[in-house]
């Protein structure tokens, strides 16, 4: 019998690596979804998904990959029940003009993208049976006008939600899709922010070098807490899925940097996390930070304090980005917390956090892999540095995390 020796972690603390794969063959992973033992992880260079058994998290098990129609993004997925979402959309990274990073995060996909003649992309949500999880089926889709879409929310039942550009906004906006027949899905209703509009004559509000574009939006009954990039943070109130409106608002770029990615509500303590994605090298876009917001009441939403940040080393200075990028999003069937919160830091790794006292989150622990042992990532000059991109624990509380180039790294935490 072979033994794999696992890839030595750089940093650790109350963490331990127990499992690690190359998924096939395709280590540039970005969201990872698990799922009746399977881990469904998106990719960002190899166009499509892969499948890996991890039944045995100890001994991880590729068990298949499924190709993105040509010129495609799959990126980011959502697997509930037996039905597995998917995301098309235009690989911009396989797009000179996105080459340099900074391009797609400070300004409007639709103008880097404008006077593209041929539509060589899929956009849209692919959806899959996965009631043999190793095996999707493709069974719908919901086909778009525009790019595709960028980021899906799904637990169940009728209702998803998306962020994605169609033809006629500046960037991506959020949609509800009705999947009432998943093999004939709907948009039933869309919102975006003033300025977003420019086939209905809105003109851009916000600064130059800013992007104002849906990450994604997370729900909570009928709320969905909805992050903006540069555009920061809104509450909507979707009791008509098919008519969203505006709660509030809250923007605080400037005088930070901006980068919105994820609201993670926790409805028990009327709180919400907001983390900010640190986008650019060496914290060139200035310090990222993960907020804790009281939403006690929703039409004024208040920061009450962020979570401390890496300190064992430099990590501005390690190179790549440093900062946060996801959380853990508590979905129905994985772990689920409303005082333990896990992150992904990039160059600093995977981090745990308690916020039993909301207004003094401590970090209970971490764990950095080690740099990845070949650059998928096409893009000149990418350095070879750990980029911890996803997180999903599962309802074991076992750790699954994914990087750009270094495949999957599954963690105990020993908090």
């Amino acid at each position: 019998m072979t033994t794999y020796s696992l890839p030595q972690p750089e940093y650790s603390r109350n963490m331990r690596l127990i499992g690690h794969s190359d998924q096939g063959g395709k280590p540039d992973g970005v969201q990872v979804m698990v799922h009746r033992g399977y881990a469904y992880i998106g990719h960002m260079v190899s166009q499509g998904f892969s499948i890996v058994d991890v039944r045995d998290p100890k001994n991880p098990r590729p068990a298949g990959f499924v190709a993105a129609p040509p010129g495609t993004w799959n990126v980011h997925l959502q697997a509930h029940d037996d039905l597995l979402l998917v995301i098309n959309a235009r690989d911009l990274f396989a797009d000179v003009r996105f080459a340099d990073e900074k391009v797609y995060y400070t300004r409007s996909v639709s103008e880097t993208v404008k006077g593209t003649q041929q539509r060589g992309w899929s956009a849209g949500v692919r959806i899959f049976d996965i009631s043999t999880p190793e095996q999707p089926k493709e069974i719908g889709f919901l086909g778009l006008e525009g790019i595709g879409v960028h980021r899906i929310w799904y637990v169940g039942g009728r209702w998803a939600y998306v962020s994605a550009l169609l033809d006629g906004y500046s960037d991506y906006i959020f949609l509800t899709i009705d999947l009432a027949d998943p093999r004939h899905p709907q948009v039933a209703g869309r919102w975006w922010l003033p300025g977003m509009h420019t086939a209905g004559g809105e003109t851009q509000s916000w600064p130059e070098g800013k992007r104002y574009a849906l990450h994604h939006a997370i729900i909570s009954g009928d709320t969905a807490y909805a992050s903006w990039r540069d555009g920061g943070l809104t509450l909507l109130d979707i009791k008509d899925r098919t008519a969203p409106q505006l709660i509030s608002h809250r923007n605080w770029s400037p005088p930070f940097g901006g980068g919105t990615h994820t609201a993670l509500p926790l409805p028990d303590r009327d709180l919400l996390i907001v983390l900010d994605e640190a986008v650019l090298d060496n914290q060139e876009d200035g310090e990222k930070l993960i907020w804790v917001f009281d939403v006690r009441e929703p039409s004024s939403p208040v920061s009450i304090s962020t979570f401390p940040q890496p300190e064992e080393r430099d990590y501005v200075s390690k190179g790549a980005h440093f900062g946060p990028h996801n959380l853990h999003e508590n979905r129905p069937g994985s772990f689920i917390s409303s005082t333990l919160i896990f992150a992904t830091y990039q160059n600093a790794g995977v981090r745990a956090y308690d916020i039993s006292n909301p207004y003094q989150p401590k970090e209970t622990g971490a764990l950095v892999p080690a740099a990845p042992a070949k650059m998928m990532d096409t893009r000149p000059g990418r350095p070879q540095v750990i980029q911890s991109c996803d997180v999903f624990v599962d309802a074991q509380g076992i750790i699954y995390s994914t990087d750009y180039n270094g495949g999957l790294s599954i963690i105990e935490y020993l908090g």
